[in-house]
């Protein structure tokens, strides 16, 4: 295939034209950017669900992910009439219009555009400023092993039981795991931050010796787990259900049963292995929006705490 050719990408009722299908974007195995089209399109379901009608960032290896990472907010001029964004404004007074997916070719064309790692906010256009979406990352300090992650993940879901929230889990796709909760959207950013930051501070509560919410992490416990409550901070993204992450080998962020908790190894999922995995198992977070949950017994917590996180 000569390295000026196109291919044409039928995506349900839309065709997307991808360039440069050979350009090798993960060397470990030598993917191509056709590799991650298909790849995306096997898991389509998932990565819809994942992101459907959120802010996106888009991080972009234009030459593969061994070169320069983008990180893009806007939808550039000349996208197809057909894709979606939303309006987002920031504290600077600037704005963008971001990719919000509606469709599986919205992710396709993104990648067509070398986006490799989806990025969405945790609140939806119908209302940017009210979260739907709880994030618990669990994030190992350097010195913090796996196996520190996988028994603070069952605490966390121990303390999620007591409050009668299920919680979503999935690997990040780098060390850590992240738990997702579906919660209403009554809150702005900074109180599903406090609400955040109190059930972090119940984590480290119960494992005082495997976890922190130290703020600055100069001052953290290089042995310890981090709850970093911040991802759920406005305009704070990390990386969804099913994205690819840019790295040599391809990982995926993916969604896990609680069951899987003691036995994951988060580097084995990857573009190689995980359409098999989607194709028998399906969207293991596919009942993620059928209920969702309040935050009022955590910020009544905060408020006990006199939490404050407008400083951090």
């Amino acid at each position: 295939m000569a390295k000026s050719s196109a291919v044409e990408i039928e995506v349900g009722d839309r065709t997307v034209r991808v360039s440069n299908p050979d350009r090798v974007y993960f060397p470990a195995r030598g993917e191509t950017k056709l590799d991650l089209v298909r790849y995306y399109l096997a898991v389509g379901d998932g990565i819809v669900r994942a992101l459907r009608e959120r802010p996106c960032m888009l991080h972009r290896f234009p030459s593969g992910v061994s070169g320069e990472k983008v990180h893009q907010k806007r939808v550039p001029n000349g996208a197809p009439d057909w894709l979606q964004t939303v309006r987002v404004d920031f504290p600077s007074g600037r704005h963008a219009y971001e990719l919000c997916v509606t469709h599986p070719a919205d992710v396709i064309w993104a990648v067509q555009m070398s986006t490799v790692e989806f990025h969405p906010w945790n609140s939806r256009r119908a209302d940017t400023e009210r979260p739907d979406e709880w994030r618990i990352d669990l994030d190992p300090m350097p010195g913090c092993p796996f196996s520190t992650v996988r028994k603070v993940a069952h605490t966390v879901r121990e303390i999620l039981d007591e409050l009668g929230i299920t919680g979503w889990p999935k690997t990040s796709g780098g060390h850590g795991l992240h738990v997702y909760v579906r919660i209403e959207p009554r809150w702005g950013f900074q109180e599903v931050r406090r609400a955040a930051l109190a059930f972090a501070h119940e984590v480290e509560r119960r494992m005082p010796d495997e976890v922190t919410t130290t703020w600055w992490r100069k001052d953290r416990d290089p042995s310890k787990l981090f709850v970093d409550y911040n991802q759920n901070a406005r305009d704070h993204t990390i990386a969804s259900a099913y994205s690819v992450r840019g790295v040599p080998e391809a990982v995926i962020s993916t969604p896990i049963r609680w069951d899987e908790i003691d036995d994951v190894e988060p580097r084995e999922f990857t573009i190689a292995t995980v359409p098999a995995r989607f194709a028998e198992l399906g969207d293991l977070h596919a009942g993620i929006d059928d209920t969702a949950y309040s935050l009022e017994t955590l910020l009544e917590w905060a408020d006990r705490e006199g939490l404050d996180t407008e400083g951090e």
